[in-house]
């Protein structure tokens, strides 16, 4: 829980018998590359910080897999519309490589809100910074050329050798054919 507690002391500062408390409450697990951490009809019921490896989330079934967000190490996250409202996930959420997860479950996160205000910091810097992510990403999609997303993925240490190129196309929004195009355009 080494790299869990440096992440958290990263975001706040935290008392250790308060870090201690949080600590014992997550549990740790590894995905096989391939399988699922939650499958589209279920319902969320854990947070996830990725301690190692890569976590896509995706619609559809087979080919028409589209990428919808990727998840990378030393990042919190969760299946938001699925956990607060206690609906079945439209998602699949997918490891795209051996990846391990530290996780708490919502009770315990919510049980820690309470108990620790230091917690609840934690909590509002870490989903408004994610919160960002997201609008800076739909921001780039709506804005931007496939080409000049593409581009700033490259800026992203490791995001191309990790991400295959059929979830990279689909996460641009384009066929793996016109990634390709672009990508023999950048060379």
């Amino acid at each position: 829980m080494d790299q869990l507690s440096i992440f958290i002391r990263s975001r706040i500062f935290i008392e250790p018998n308060d870090l201690d408390i949080i600590l014992s409450k997550f549990k740790q697990k590894t995905i096989k590359k391939g399988s699922l951490l939650l499958k589209k009809g279920q319902v969320a019921s854990q947070y996830y910080f990725v301690k190692s490896g890569a976590i896509r989330f995706f619609f559809g079934e087979f080919e028409e897999q589209l990428t919808a967000w990727v998840v990378f190490q030393d990042e919190f996250f969760t299946e938001i519309s699925s956990l607060n409202p206690g609906k079945p996930t439209r998602f699949n959420i997918e490891a795209i490589e051996e990846t391990t997860v530290n996780y708490i479950e919502k009770a315990d996160m919510e049980q820690l809100y309470k108990q620790l205000p230091v917690w609840q910091e934690f909590g509002r810097i870490t989903w408004e910074a994610m919160a960002i992510r997201m609008i800076d990403e739909i921001i780039r999609f709506q804005t931007l050329s496939a080409e000049e997303r593409y581009l700033e993925f490259l800026k992203i240490p490791g995001f191309l050798q990790r991400v295959p190129i059929k979830q990279l196309a689909s996460y641009l929004g384009i066929t793996p054919n016109a990634l390709s195009r672009i990508r023999k355009n950048i060379k």
